[in-house]
């Protein structure tokens, strides 16, 4: 058994899936795997193989994808690809196996198990991303730039910037991901560029949560005063909210 080990990045990604699918062409597509990286327990009689992003390859794949399947297939590889699940990598070269085979129909075949689990996971990250766009809690430092601190279980950073981008397209923000140290950039009436931070740009960044502005204190004046105390129901609340997405909402700090 083959297996083509890559970063967690979409250009790695594809490019993982366009060398491991070019060894299947001579090894079958059953004598391959795909995993992210990192590989904590690896097997002896197997090979392991590292791929890098290649950005050619990672061209050839996409142009592939949306000419021989669809556009809708390519979302759906796309979201996947955002996903922390183990078996992401493998349910994306699943799904392609058979988009390949059978075209734009693919996407409607929900009895196939590997479609199922493509729309699974598309389903979770669309999930997450939701939440994230409804419970992100921007900062302006002296009115100049709003900085954003989100640190979701999948790598949907991507998603919630496209949606303040679209909301905000003339204000200068940053979103990080502080779980994968990564920053979404929007510069004013500009695209949005991503960047992955090092320890010192991180440090940085992550004092922009001391600073309060009046827009922190009106928010927690009206989270504290729109409450109705008899009607005051805390199950709800976590399942609405859950408590690991709270930590940097101002309205559940001291």
């Amino acid at each position: 058994m083959k297996i083509f080990c890559c970063k967690d990045r979409f250009e790695d990604i594809l490019t993982c899936i366009y060398d491991a699918w070019s060894c299947a062409l001579k090894e079958g597509h059953d004598n391959i795997r795909l995993v992210r990286e990192p590989v904590w327990q690896q097997s002896l009689f197997d090979e392991y193989i590292h791929v890098d992003a290649d950005r050619e390859k990672t061209e050839k794949v996409i142009r592939s994808i949306k000419k021989s399947i669809s556009n809708q297939a390519y979302l759906y590889v796309f979201y996947a690809s955002l996903s922390v699940e183990e078996d992401a990598l493998q349910a994306i070269y699943n799904f392609l196996r058979v988009g390949f085979a059978v075209g734009a129909e693919v996407c409607s075949m929900y009895a196939n198990p590997h479609v199922m689990r493509i729309m699974e996971l598309k389903r979770r990250i669309g999930n997450e991303s939701h939440y994230f766009r409804e419970f992100a809690r921007f900062t302006s430092l002296e009115n100049k730039v709003y900085v954003c601190h989100i640190e979701p279980k999948n790598n949907v950073v991507t998603i919630v910037a496209e949606h303040f981008a679209d909301r905000m397209p003339s204000e200068h923000f940053v979103i990080v991901d502080d779980n994968r140290r990564l920053a979404v950039v929007h510069p004013k009436d500009e695209e949005l560029y991503f960047m992955y931070l090092t320890d010192e740009e991180f440090d940085v960044l992550s004092r922009s949560e001391d600073f309060e502005d009046e827009y922190t204190r009106l928010w927690r004046t009206f989270f504290k005063t729109i409450g109705i105390k008899e009607r005051e129901n805390r199950a709800c609340q976590r399942n609405m909210f859950p408590i690991w997405m709270r930590k940097h909402a101002v309205e559940f700090k001291n």
